[in-house]
């Protein structure tokens, strides 16, 4: 049996431009993977078939599961046979926007690899990943991933310092596809029953009614968002990253190091501050703080504890802030338990201590 972390993501930034042809959303996200993570076991045995094994009823055991589907199609790739069983241990809350269901699938791609022992090649992999969900292939690069198309194109952008980060879970269930859906409503459009279908390949779960806290139906904003034109918003979005990498490729190339900055930063801290100082943001809180305002107060929390930087991670529910200090950090979790949210601790994952600690469980 081969064990392997399924680690999370969180979004720096999320810009939701006009909706394709195909049913999706065009979008420009950062992504960051942290240290949080579920734990997948996959087995290979005599025999055919698929099983999918958790204990946490909310996940699918059937062919709508992300890791039933990537097998599937791994094992042909691989030109393999035999009874793949994948256990998986979740860790991770279930439609938090932390990437759980797309973590455990390339989790199990790359098990099911060392199981066969044979490997695919790379962009064999983030084909096959890209197939199965939108946010698969970050995984198979992680640390600081650039998403564009829906989210299924990715690059690998100048790696983020590791930096403390306090993950909040509030008690609430947020459906990505009621928060598009509800998007499109604000923006003066409508989505269609196929966008609706075709977008939940993003979770390989089954959707779950959205309910505030207490358990009631959430109160909608029926106002307009006041949107310019999604092309312009991209192309805004676009630009602020350009300017951001510009300025990275500086510092790297020894013309802006001069160990501290103007403001008196170091500089192993500041690719992350200037990124936020670009003025990134993620467009879902527009329509998910309305529905679920306790996220926004869990958000203004974290600032309030000392984050330079708090955003709803995907469409939610969970909240994730970034702080330069652990110290802040643990202040922060007591103060969110101490209200009753509870939050976790943890930092974010570079690109090489994310492939240094996959295997390591």
């Amino acid at each position: 049996m081969v064990r392997i972390r399924s680690f999370a993501k969180i979004n720096l930034g999320l810009c939701i431009g006009p909706l394709r042809p195909d049913g999706f959303h065009e979008l420009r996200t950062v992504y960051q993977t942290i240290a949080l993570h579920d734990v997948i076991r996959v087995q290979l045995t005599r025999g055919t078939g698929i099983e999918i094994r958790c204990e946490d009823p909310r996940v699918p055991k059937d062919e709508s599961n992300t890791c039933y589907r990537i097998v599937g199609r791994a094992m042909e790739a691989l030109k393999a046979r035999g009874r793949v069983t994948v256990e998986i241990e979740k860790r991770l809350p279930v439609q938090g926007g932390l990437g759980g269901a797309s973590g455990n699938a390339v989790a199990a791609l790359l098990a099911l690899e060392r199981a066969v022992k044979r490997k695919l090649p790379g962009p064999e992999r983030l084909r096959i990943a890209a197939e199965v969900g939108s946010d698969l292939p970050l995984f198979l690069i992680a640390g600081t991933v650039l998403g564009v198309g829906h989210g299924e194109e990715v690059y690998p952008l100048p790696d983020l310092p590791s930096l403390p980060c306090v993950v909040a879970l509030p008690p609430v269930a947020v459906s990505t596809l009621e928060a598009f859906a509800e998007w499109d409503k604000k923006a003066g459009g409508t989505a269609s029953p196929e966008a609706a279908e075709l977008r939940s390949t993003r979770t390989g779960q089954r959707p779950v009614p959205t309910q505030t806290a207490e358990g009631g139906r959430p109160h909608t904003d029926s106002g307009k968002l006041t949107l310019s034109k999604p092309s312009d918003r991209m192309m805004e979005f676009s630009r602020m990253l350009a300017a951001w990498l510009s300025s990275q490729s500086d510092i790297i190339s020894g013309r802006a190091l001069s160990g501290v900055s103007a403001k008196g930063r170091g500089r192993a801290e500041t690719p992350l501050l200037d990124l936020v100082h670009t003025g990134i943001e993620n467009d879902f809180e527009q329509v998910v703080f309305p529905q679920y305002p306790e996220l926004r107060e869990v958000k203004r929390g974290l600032e309030h504890a000392g984050a330079f930087y708090a955003s709803l991670s995907g469409s939610g529910s969970a909240v994730y802030g970034l702080f330069l200090s652990p110290r802040k950090a643990r202040q922060a979790v007591a103060a969110l338990k101490k209200s009753g949210t509870g939050a976790v601790r943890t930092s974010t994952l570079t690109r090489r201590r994310y492939w240094n600690r996959i295997f390591d469980c």
